[in-house]
């Protein structure tokens, strides 16, 4: 296990924790205590993930977060934060967290979730594509290189958009619910929660929507979810 995370906290007791948790269970741990060493830290090399607390010195986690999406926008991110309440959730996956636990939690928690994030990447690198390219309007998802084109530009994706617009668009007119999307693209037992589905779906609609509050290709299905139409322009 060579993995590198990036943790981005000020609280020394909950770095030191973290710190013990992580380098036992086998990961290579860096930290930085603030917002813009984390963002030179971002700048100097790639990471496989990044541990992210929202109240920093410096710049927030919200700025990090931006900063991280603009370079590499399918580095796996979970927020950490003392803040719980539903919109501060809501805000993270909007600015595109892959997971977001609010403290106090569980170390061995914290853990797991890292150990599955890190695993699905790797499962997806190692399982063959069910085909390398799936074509709708005028984009193209390469599923070997996992981007998005539309001509010749890549159009950046996190790795959860990338994979729930990957199962949608193997799955043309059919309709899912928030919970099954959880079940299929965030995978058995996350104990995520259905606003989740919703924050993605808005971030992929502004990527691929002509007008996002007027949707063609993620469609809503009211009373039920959302179906993805591969026929529209």
């Amino acid at each position: 296990m060579n993995e590198q995370l990036l943790l981005v906290e000020d609280d020394d007791a909950i770095a030191g924790a973290l710190r013990l948790h992580l380098e036992e269970a086998g990961y290579r741990l860096h930290r930085e205590s603030d917002g813009l060493r984390a963002m030179a830290a971002i700048d100097r090399q790639r990471w496989d993930m990044v541990l992210l607390d929202l109240m920093l010195p410096g710049a927030d986690g919200w700025d990090v977060c931006r900063h991280l999406r603009a370079r590499h926008a399918d580095v796996p991110v979970i927020m950490l934060s003392a803040r719980s309440a539903e919109a501060h959730r809501v805000l993270g996956l909007e600015l595109g967290a892959d997971d977001y636990l609010a403290k106090p939690f569980s170390m061995l928690e914290l853990v797991a979730r890292v150990r599955a994030l890190l695993r699905r990447i790797e499962q997806l690198r190692a399982s063959p594509a069910l085909a390398s390219e799936l074509r709708f309007g005028p984009f193209r998802l390469d599923t070997v290189r996992r981007e998005l084109l539309r001509g010749d530009a890549a159009v950046p994706l996190t790795l959860r958009e990338f994979d729930l617009l990957h199962f949608l668009a193997r799955h043309p007119g059919r309709a899912f619910s928030r919970g099954e999307l959880l079940q299929r693209v965030w995978g058995a037992g996350f104990d995520g929660y259905e606003h989740t589905v919703n924050s993605h779906i808005n971030r992929l609609r502004t990527k691929i929507e002509d007008d996002p509050r007027d949707p063609r290709r993620i469609v809503t299905v009211w009373g039920v979810g959302y179906r993805f139409e591969a026929t529209s322009p």
